[in-house]
């Protein structure tokens, strides 16, 4: 039988920045083992600022604008794109059926979904909750039914983001940098996707940074904010960013600085794909322990709660450790 050479291929995955950022090397691996063939990512509007930045991928469909038409035009629609190659990263039930419905010759997902029973025609067993593998590389299990390898090293794959096209800076952004101290960011919430380190415990590690050393960003969103903007230190070397951001300009910021230190949530994933200095503060337990979700990077330092703990925030990692963390990146 003829091997399968693909020549249009979507990549389904509309979750958050981390969980996008972590799927990006499927795009560069694609290119790698088809050169001609277009890629296509799926994802959501949000994190569309993210998926520009990878010159591995050729086009960005957003699901909300997919899922504003009729089904009927939907499926008309879909049909006119000539996918021939339909992986889901993140199953949703609806996208599924769509791409059965359109009748996309290969159509790839994990055996673990039971709509994938009746939408998908190349199953792929692995399990997520119960395995030790990264992230990055739980999804590249998916490419088996392309002929592809299922297992890649994880220290390779940050070769293969192709996080390149990063948006320029504003001025009105680049001009808070120092040349003459160490830009250090410091993301305190996360949306609640992670485990949180706490905000006084971020507030204490701006206080005691030498202020002759370093100038200190405090980034998070509006809403964020709220839980940390009144007990910010009153210092001049620290800024507050917050709510100041679109997800573009938070990009360009990351990729100017010097170190980012925050939980497992977007903006590490971004710092480490970046190449800046990613500390990274995570739990030791599974499934949310740093074995599946620390950053793809040349420069991450990873900091653990330990296991023991109770599920309850904040982690239990000493300040003095993050501390030497940041100092050792001058």
């Amino acid at each position: 039988m003829a091997k399968h050479q693909p020549k249009k291929i979507v990549i389904s995955r509309t979750d958050s920045i981390g969980d996008v950022v972590l799927t990006l090397p499927m795009a560069g691996l694609l290119k790698e083992q088809f050169p001609l063939c277009k890629i296509i990512f799926l994802g959501n509007r949000y994190t569309r600022p993210i998926i520009q930045c990878s010159k591995h991928v050729d086009e960005i469909w957003e699901w909300a604008e997919i899922e504003r038409m009729d089904y009927n035009d939907q499926l008309k629609w879909l049909q006119l794109q000539e996918v021939d190659t339909f992986i889901h990263v993140f199953p949703r039930r609806e996208i599924a059926r769509l791409a059965k419905k359109a009748e996309i010759p290969m159509r790839i997902g994990t055996a673990h979904r039971l709509f994938h029973l009746l939408t998908v025609n190349k199953l792929v067993n692995f399990t997520r909750k119960r395995s030790d593998l990264h992230e990055a590389q739980l999804n590249l299990k998916l490419l088996t039914p392309l002929g592809m390898k299922g297992s890649y090293a994880l220290k390779h794959l940050y070769e293969y983001v192709g996080f390149e096209n990063i948006p320029p800076l504003k001025a009105v952004f680049s001009e808070q940098m120092d040349i003459h101290r160490t830009n250090v960011i410091l993301h305190p919430k996360s949306q609640g996707s992670a485990i949180e380190w706490g905000v006084e415990k971020f507030m204490e590690l701006a206080q005691s940074l030498d202020q002759q050393k370093f100038k200190i960003f405090i980034t998070g969103t509006e809403k964020e904010a709220a839980a940390f903007r009144s007990v910010l230190p009153q210092q001049e070397n620290v800024v507050d960013l917050s709510g100041k951001m679109s997800l573009e300009d938070l990009i360009a910021f990351i990729s100017q600085a010097d170190v980012l230190v925050a939980a497992s949530t977007g903006p590490l994933h971004i710092a480490g794909v970046c190449g800046i200095h990613a500390i990274g503060l995570f739990s030791d337990k599974k499934p949310i322990h740093p074995g599946r979700w620390k950053p793809l990077g040349k420069q991450i330092t990873i900091l653990k709660s330990k296991k023991s703990e109770p599920d309850t925030q904040p982690l239990s990692i000493h300040l003095r450790d993050v501390i030497k963390a940041v100092e050792t990146t001058v």
